[in-house]
């Protein structure tokens, strides 16, 4: 595998127990759907293309892949319960290594169990490195190498 791009879900509406006793079932804000939808746009201009784009089963993340789909024409998501927000990070090394055949493949998750994989991948160490991932953020590692990290908020600006 050459690249892998992790992106933390869009940002989502405010926790509530009385509208999501489960909450997974929480989605993404009006807003944030609105805003990331715009920063997958700038995306598409940075990575016009991946071959595999992997998806925790919670609404707020399986959307954000789904607007991948839609807005940077990424391949549809596929669900990894492996990438669920209450799993262990090294899980998601399961994930990805289910899939040689995949030169590139995006990750969409939560924090912080993608700051603690980025750290995993980096270092094979859970903490040794800290990144604040910003709600639809994303970060690209090649061979273990942290080639760049993009906040939604530059992702827009691209055109």
């Amino acid at each position: 595998m050459t690249a892998i791009y992790i992106v933390r879900h869009a940002v989502a509406e405010e926790r509530d127990a009385e509208r999501w006793s489960d909450d997974s079932e929480r989605p993404l804000s009006a807003d944030g759907e609105k805003r990331f939808r715009r920063a997958a746009r700038g995306l598409r201009v940075l990575v016009p293309e991946v071959d595999l784009v992997l998806s925790s089963p919670y609404v707020r993340a399986w959307r954000t892949a789904e607007i991948l789909h839609e807005e940077a024409g990424w391949p549809s998501p596929e669900r990894s319960d492996l990438l669920g927000a209450s799993r262990a990070p090294a899980d998601g090394l399961d994930a990805i290594g289910a899939r040689p055949e995949a030169s590139s493949i995006a990750v969409v998750g939560h924090d912080p169990y993608l700051s603690h994989f980025i750290s995993i991948l980096l270092t094979a160490d859970l903490d040794a490195v800290r990144i604040e991932l910003k709600k639809g953020g994303v970060v690209r590692i090649d061979d273990n190498v942290l080639r760049w990290y993009v906040t939604p908020k530059t992702l827009v600006s691209i055109r």
